[in-house]
């Protein structure tokens, strides 16, 4: 079975997170990614992978033993099982030629893909591209992923006389919904040395470097009255949030930053006026913007307070994830520099891209497995207009494999 055949038997297992599930606790919070998991199970098993197994969390792992004496390190690729929440239905993939122009998804519908919206289709012209009846999302995020890392295996297996290292791999549930699964794995246990996921964009992209992440509780107290005899009484908290959200610093939003551009987001308000809850999250790629939006916050928490009065202001700030690249500095940097080789050995030229947003590696470099993301080459992911190129997930492919090859020329 071909890579492109693969991928779309995948997307026939409905997979979309469930965010209610996710925040009861459970997991994986969608059955669909339970079937998904049993599914590869039993292809790893049938492949002749060892230590094949889907544990209590939905996660599933396997090991493909080396067959060398040499040194290697443990390389190992991860994907995600589950799909965003943005759209629940079944995926209807298709594979339709690219001549230029829009692109007519369902005509019954009269969806259209329209160059005019994504003009980098003109990238693809001549090209295949696997797409959607324009009613579901695709799913190449990140069954691409699962697709690409399959394919290697199965080429690995079928071609003994390819040198290896010890090779592992993981799927891991509930990616979109918090890293779940990432947060839910052992690594230690897992025994790989670096790792890989594939949760990227476009053909060549190259992720190594994402934000420091936080999340922030503001909780502000006020005090009740009936309107009748308020004054000098009443403290309304939801007045106190407003004056707090103004004197956030101007232009340091997500809809005002881009790049490697930091921000505070005002992600939700709910209260009355005796008590109001604000949630926000605190984003930087360094080390030192990330601390120092924490000092500014509970300064301004602070100065809030002093004002309104003792305990009316109370702030939890909590890390969510760190930046990618703080485990991958001096000597552990070898993971980037295998990935620019693979690149280079399949003529592909990197296209470095700060993430602006969490990925599986994120949690998982850093608990101690330091973990660059490859890419899929899928475009606008959470979309009905999601698609990914064959060419793009073919170069998927050859890149994990190129890993594989350029680990062991590095250390053999």
């Amino acid at each position: 079975m071909d890579i492109v055949n693969r991928f779309i038997r995948y997307t026939k297992f409905n997979t979309t997170c469930n965010r209610k599930n996710a925040a009861e606790g459970q997991i994986p919070s969608s059955e669909g990614q339970w079937e998904l998991a049993r599914f590869l199970e039993n292809e790893l098993v049938e492949l002749g992978l060892e230590d094949v197994k889907v544990n209590e969390k939905c996660i599933v792992t396997a090991t493909l033993p080396a067959n060398t004496d040499a040194p290697i390190p443990t390389v190992a690729f991860f994907g995600h099982l589950d799909t965003s929440a943005e759209r629940n239905t079944d995926t209807h993939a298709q594979i339709l030629p690219y001549s230029g122009g829009d692109l007519c998804l369902n005509p019954e519908l009269g969806i259209f893909l329209k160059q005019t919206d994504f003009p980098e289709l003109q990238n693809y012209v001549g090209d295949d591209i696997i797409v959607t009846d324009g009613t579901s999302l695709l799913g190449a995020d990140d069954k691409a992923a699962i697709a690409a890392i399959m394919h290697v295996l199965t080429h690995l297996k079928a071609n003994p006389e390819i040198p290896h290292g010890t090779i592992k791999v993981g799927f891991l549930p509930d990616e979109e919904v918090g890293l779940r699964g990432a947060k839910a794995f052992d690594v230690e246990a897992f025994g790989a040395d670096f790792a890989y996921t594939l949760d990227c964009c476009a053909i060549g992209d190259l992720v190594y470097e994402n934000w420091n992440a936080g999340d922030v509780k503001v909780v502000f107290n006020g005090q009740s009255a009936h309107p009748m005899s308020a004054k000098g009484k009443l403290k309304n908290s939801l007045l106190m949030a407003h004056k707090f959200i103004a004197m956030l610093p101007g232009g340091e939003a997500p809809e005002y930053t881009e790049g490697r551009e930091g921000y505070y987001w005002v992600k939700e308000l709910h209260g009355n006026s005796a008590q109001t809850v604000l949630t926000m999250d605190i984003r930087d790629f360094t080390v030192d913007g990330y601390q120092q939006r924490q000092v500014f916050l509970k300064a301004l928490a602070s100065s809030c307070e002093q004002l309104w009065g003792e305990g009316s202001v109370v702030i939890t700030i909590a890390d969510r994830y760190s930046n990618v690249e703080n485990s991958l500095q001096g000597e552990n940097r070898y993971p980037v520099d295998i990935a620019f080789a693979a690149y280079e050995q399949c003529g592909i030229t990197p296209n470095v891209v700060p993430m602006r947003g969490g990925y599986d590696g994120s949690i998982l470099s850093q608990n101690g497995l330091p973990c660059p993301n490859i890419f899929t080459g899928a475009h606008n992911f959470h979309s009905i207009f999601e698609y990914l190129p064959v060419k793009s997930l073919k170069a998927a492919g050859d890149v994990v494999l190129a890993v594989v090859e350029q680990t062991y020329r590095r250390f053999s």
